[in-house]
């Protein structure tokens, strides 16, 4: 370069160099301003657009069925006063207190089925009860818990519960199971051997809707196998207290004899002492939880085998579950255990 290049370039530097900073600053200060703000620090919050109000979600409400709501049932409570009760609240009560809350919804649904319908052919005999169609005595008519007493009993699970029965309940509305147009003798119990009992079997009387038909339950069940164990003079005292003339002065071995068996596998007749008695009437004397038994006697003394629970007629409560949790409806739960039945609306 030149002298007179080096004066030129003196003389235009300055307000070059200005010119070029002020370029920079226009360019950079924009950028600057926009970042976004180091971490930690707090950005400048702007006030938000009014957003329309949104009421917050409620807790979804079980529809209770019309027909219950509406239908009335008379009710003789265990300290002796006669309360009307609506249906809805009568079922959920029976429902509550006959079958686990943790059932299938389905299971729950068929079980309120079955207590609407034993309701109604109770009425319809006359009830037993002077000024009430049913009680609260379960060796009677059904169970029946308060919603106080369910509570205390289900704990952090009430609520949920409490839904579940009143759905089970609501989703039947009004129905129940018919035959040749009139309510059937909806009985219910626990759970079978794998089947149910003929009704004429257990109490004499044959009715074609209560025939033997299998059930699904099996070693799920809680307590499915159970044992008792009696002495022989354990089980002399009970015989001869009830059926005084019993011959037990033989060898204990030889007490229990020709032993028979119903197509379910219950005992349909045993002789103990000489004396035939029916496997029932042998299941309530010795406090047996089912007439599915076995007796063997040994050096404990007599040990009766049982599996099940109940008088096995009509609907396992168990067995609806386990169908239940395959997939049947509570319309073919019913439909299962109650042969030939209709289902309808009640009057």
């Amino acid at each position: 370069m030149n002298l007179q290049e080096m004066e030129f370039w003196q003389s235009v530097r300055p307000p070059l160099l200005a010119g070029l900073l002020a370029g920079v600053l226009l360019f950079v200060l924009p950028l600057l301003w926009a970042a976004p703000p180091a971490e930690g620090e707090n950005p400048q919050v702007l006030p938000a657009s009014p957003v329309p109000a949104v009421d917050s979600p409620q807790p979804s409400t079980v529809p209770v069925g019309e027909k219950d709501s509406n239908d009335t049932v008379r009710v003789l409570l265990a300290d002796g006063t006669v309360e009307e009760q609506t249906m809805a609240d009568y079922l959920w009560r029976v429902t509550a207190a006959e079958m686990p809350a943790s059932f299938e919804p389905q299971a729950l649904a068929a079980q309120a089925v079955c207590a609407r319908t034993y309701t109604r052919w109770k009425a319809s005999h006359g009830g037993g009860h002077e000024g009430a169609d049913v009680c609260t005595d379960s060796s009677c008519c059904q169970a029946y818990i308060t919603p106080e007493q369910a509570a205390e009993n289900w704990g952090t699970l009430a609520e949920e519960y409490s839904a579940k029965i009143a759905a089970a309940v609501a989703m039947t509305d009004g129905i129940v199971a018919t035959y040749e147009g009139a309510p059937i003798q909806a009985v219910f119990f626990s759970s079978s051997s794998g089947a149910t009992e003929d009704a004429a079997a257990v109490w004499g009387n044959s009715l074609p809707y209560l025939v033997s038909v299998d059930s699904p339950e099996g070693d799920e069940v809680p307590n499915y196998h159970t044992t008792v164990t009696l002495t022989a003079d354990q089980v002399r005292e009970l015989v001869l207290a009830a059926y005084p003339e019993s011959d037990l002065s033989g060898d204990p071995s030889g007490w229990f004899s020709d032993l028979t068996l119903t197509a379910s596998g219950r005992v349909a007749q045993v002789k103990v002492g000489g004396v035939a008695l029916s496997g029932g009437a042998v299941r309530n004397l010795f406090g047996l939880r089912s007439a599915c038994f076995q007796v063997e006697y040994g050096e404990s003394g007599f040990t009766f085998s049982v599996t099940g629970y109940g008088h096995g007629v009509g609907m396992s409560q168990y067995g609806a579950n386990a169908m239940a949790q395959a997939g049947s409806t509570w319309q073919e739960i019913i439909a299962h255990y109650y042969t030939g039945v209709t289902l309808q609306l009640g009057e």
